[in-house]
């Protein structure tokens, strides 16, 4: 099987797709950077739908999340912009983690494995 990749740097590509699973690294809010969970979590998820896109599918063929947060106390406000998000019907396995991310500005970060 080919392996294609989208948005490759020296370090890491943002989508591969191999097969029929699209695997995206973790995506983080650059333009909401510093601002609320809500904002920063909606950014997130918009760039998702557009690498998603890239790749040939969208998410109501989302597999598997690993969400990072970097406070439990936002729990609750992130997942409000999730679930007004997520495809009805379609939700993935998933898992949310509380962990340190690369700079303190950034508060939640996503990564998805999708179907085409």
């Amino acid at each position: 099987m080919t392996i294609q990749r989208f948005d490759t740097g020296p370090r890491m590509s943002q989508v591969v797709v191999h097969g029929n699973t699209v695997y995206l690294a973790g995506v983080v809010a650059n333009k909401a950077k510093g601002e609320s969970v809500t904002k920063q979590t909606q950014e997130i998820l918009s760039i998702i739908d557009g690498h998603l896109a890239k790749a040939g599918t969208d998410k109501s063929k989302l597999l598997s999340t690993n969400i990072y947060i970097t406070d439990m106390k936002n729990f609750a406000e992130m997942n409000a912009a999730w679930d007004a998000w997520v495809s009805p019907g379609n939700t993935p396995a998933r898992a949310t983690v509380e962990a340190k991310l690369a700079a303190p500005e950034y508060l939640v970060e996503i990564m998805v494995t999708a179907a085409k």
